[in-house]
Formats: structure tokens, C-alpha cells, sequence
């Protein structure tokens, strides 16, 4: 009998100790439970949409990273979590998205979306919830002229996408004659400012320039008008399904310049696939590629492809290298505080799988460069700059009756 109740008095000892120890853990600011939980980062991608090819590689981008995290330990000493919406490529419902992840997701940390437009209006959410994010597949200056202090850019600036092309087109190839298309997106209106600004620059003629309608593919009427002006170069601040629909185009009447560049468009293996030979000649700008020498970049490339199935291209490097950036200002800070964090990501200068990060007091990318590429047998070739070149740039493009 003594030993039974000593046996239930020790009982009720413990228990009381078990509930002392619940009462100061659930009572402090930072519990047990809240040191194990995971860091939760925002983010929306398009399933749909005119933007879902490249939003979705910006999003495997973003998930590999989140991947990479957990695998190698944590951050902050905490496993990391993605939260990803659905934003169909639509302005208005990403804006409604984000302010889902603040507000009702609670997340710890943003990696804005895909496309200059979108990313608008996610930049207007986060400024208004003084939240910083890191802006992943973004180049448009509209973004960062609003004089906002929580976005910043791990791309170039859009004006400066066609530099390095336009300057090889003069000096090494000669080439003079340019005609300009490009769809009413803020991108596109940007790298379309820029191409006309080095045209001067380089004394090169606009003998076309033309705007169309976003989503826009039947070209027929606008090849007809450029025909007569006899272009030497035509450039195309273009995405992906009008870079193609416009070459389709082009061979059907047999537009002949001595060169065609695109935005967007050529640096997806999608372009190759729905071209075929007729691909072959096609330059485009772009703003990572695996040959262009940068630390981590064939790791990445061949860990991608076990992953995925398949070659990795930039708009995934934009998702890692964005997921990068953040990581690294959340690891200067130590804490996830949004002023310290935003003080890091402002201040800091890092290198990323997607090139340099040095930013202005706006968050606006000073440090980034851009690539020229171009499709050679089937395959994207860097050719531009030149000591980074896998292959010498190749003029004129190949007449279509000889491929």
C-alpha cells in the first residue's frame, strides 16, 4: 500500500514538471515549436497563361534552391518551405496572390514572379507591407523608378539587353539597315527604347520599327510592310511563341536579312524544337547560360537535368540565382527582421549562379551583364562576348532554300 502511493505521488510529480516545462515553453516569444518550424517563402508562378513556359522553369529554378537548402543543413538553423500560388499570368490576381502570402500565409520571406508586368504588381503589395523581395525574372525600369525601397533586381536593365549585340552588328558584320518589332509590354518597350539608343549611338538606320498587340502571332500583314525597307537586321524585343510565329512568317514570304535577334524567345530549347533547321542563324540575348563560365554554372546544368529531364535554361538560373540573393541577405542579417534583411540586400555584393548583384539605393541591378548567343546546328552557342565564346558569331543568316 505504502509503495503504491508512493508510486502515485511520484506520478503527480512528474506530470507537474512535464506541465511547468509546456507552460514556460507555450509562454516564451520564441517556442520549441516555432525554433523547428520552417522558414516560408512566397511565391507565384504561371500554370497557364501567356507567361507558363518560362514561369514554370523560373519556378523549378526556385524549388532546386529550396531542394539545395534542406539538403546541405538549413537556414537560420530552420528547414526552408515554398509556398507557391497560381498566378494564370495575370497582373491583377498575382497582386490579390501576394497579399495572400503577407497577410494570410504569414510567409518569412518573397521571390517575386515571372515577367516585368507581373512582378508590377507584386512589387506595389510588397512596398505597401514595407516587405522586401527579390525580384527573380524582372527587367523592366519601370519597376524600380517608382522610388521604392523593398525590390530588388537580380537581372539587367531591359535597355541594355541588345548592347552588346547591336555593337557587333555594326563593327564586325557592317550592318546598318535595322527593323524593330515588339509587343506593348513594358520589357519590350524598354528594349526597344534601348535598341533605338544605340542605333544612334552606332550610326545605324531604323528603317522599320513597329509595336503589336501582346499575345500577337499573325505576322502576315507586318512582314508584308517590312519587306520593302530591306532590313539588314531585324531585331525582335519578342517572348516566345511570337519569336517563333514571326520566323514562320518571315520564311514564308522570304525576308532575307542578314541577321535575326530575338529576347526570349531563342534562349528556350522550345525554339529549336518547334523550328527545326530554320532555328539555325537565329541570335538572341540572353542573360545566363551554362558555357558563360560562372562558378556553380555546369554543376547546376548537370544537377537540373537529373532532376528535371531536361537542359537547364535561364529563367531557371533567374529562380535559383534570385533564391540565392535572398539567402544570402538573410544569412548577413542573421535574422529574419524585414529592416535588417533589406538593409543586407541593398548593401551587399554577391555573386549568384546568375551572374553579379550590385544594386542602387532603389534595388535597380548594376552589376548584371547580358550574353548574345546563337543557334549552330541545332544547338545554342555562346558567341558574345568574345572571351567567353564557345563559337565565332556567324553572319549572314543562310538563305531558307539552303537549309
Amino acid at each position: 500500500m505504502q509503495i503504491r502511493q508512493m508510486q502515485i505521488t511520484a506520478t503527480r510529480v512528474l506530470f507537474c514538471c512535464f506541465a511547468v516545462i509546456f507552460i514556460v515553453f507555450a509562454s516564451s516569444p520564441v517556442s520549441a515549436w516555432d525554433a523547428e518550424s520552417p522558414i516560408k517563402v512566397g511565391t507565384t508562378a504561371p500554370f497557364s497563361g501567356v507567361y507558363a513556359t518560362p514561369g514554370q522553369n523560373q519556378l523549378e529554378g526556385i524549388r532546386m534552391w529550396v531542394d539545395d537548402i534542406n539538403a546541405r543543413g538549413a537556414l537560420l538553423g530552420r528547414k526552408v518551405k515554398l509556398v507557391v500560388f497560381d498566378d494564370k499570368s495575370e497582373a491583377d490576381l498575382t497582386a490579390r496572390l501576394y497579399q495572400r502570402l503577407i497577410i494570410e500565409e504569414q510567409v518569412d520571406l518573397l521571390i517575386g514572379p515571372y515577367s516585368s508586368e507581373l512582378t508590377l504588381a507584386a512589387s506595389r503589395v510588397a512596398e505597401a507591407h514595407n516587405f522586401p523581395m527579390v525580384a527573380a525574372g524582372a527587367a523592366s525600369g519601370k519597376i524600380w523608378s517608382q522610388g521604392f525601397k523593398n525590390i530588388f533586381q537580380v537581372d539587367a536593365p531591359a535597355r541594355d539587353y541588345m548592347n552588346l549585340l547591336m555593337e557587333s552588328a555594326k563593327n564586325k558584320a557592317g550592318l546598318s539597315r535595322v527593323a524593330l518589332v515588339y509587343p506593348d509590354t513594358d520589357f519590350s518597350r524598354e528594349v526597344a527604347e534601348g535598341v533605338r539608343i544605340q542605333a544612334v549611338k552606332h550610326a545605324m538606320n531604323m528603317v522599320f520599327d513597329a509595336e503589336y498587340r501582346f499575345g500577337y502571332t499573325n505576322f502576315s500583314g507586318l512582314v508584308r510592310r517590312m519587306l520593302p525597307t530591306k532590313p539588314e537586321i531585324v531585331i525582335g524585343a519578342t517572348y516566345l511563341e511570337d519569336s517563333v510565329a514571326f520566323m514562320r512568317e518571315a520564311k514564308k514570304q522570304q525576308l532575307l536579312p542578314k541577321a535575326f535577334a530575338f529576347t526570349v524567345g531563342p534562349a528556350l530549347p522550345e525554339f529549336g524544337d518547334r523550328l527545326g533547321a530554320d532555328a539555325d542563324g537565329v541570335i538572341g540575348v540572353v542573360a545566363w547560360m551554362r558555357s558563360g563560365r560562372i562558378p556553380m554554372a555546369y554543376d547546376f546544368s548537370f544537377r537540373f537535368k537529373q532532376k528535371f529531364g531536361r537542359n537547364a535554361g535561364v529563367h531557371a538560373a533567374y529562380g535559383y540565382g534570385a533564391g540565392q540573393v535572398l539567402e544570402a541577405g538573410v544569412r548577413l542579417a542573421g535574422s529574419l527582421v524585414k529592416d535588417d534583411v533589406r538593409k543586407h540586400l541593398r548593401e551587399m555584393i554577391f555573386r549568384s549562379l546568375l551572374g553579379n548583384y550590385r544594386v542602387d539605393e532603389n534595388g535597380k541591378q548594376l552589376g548584371k551583364r547580358i550574353y548574345v548567343l546563337q543557334w549552330q546546328k541545332g544547338r545554342r552557342r555562346l558567341v558574345l562576348p568574345l572571351k567567353l565564346s564557345e563559337s565565332a558569331i556567324e553572319y549572314p543568316f543562310k538563305p531558307w532554300n539552303e537549309r
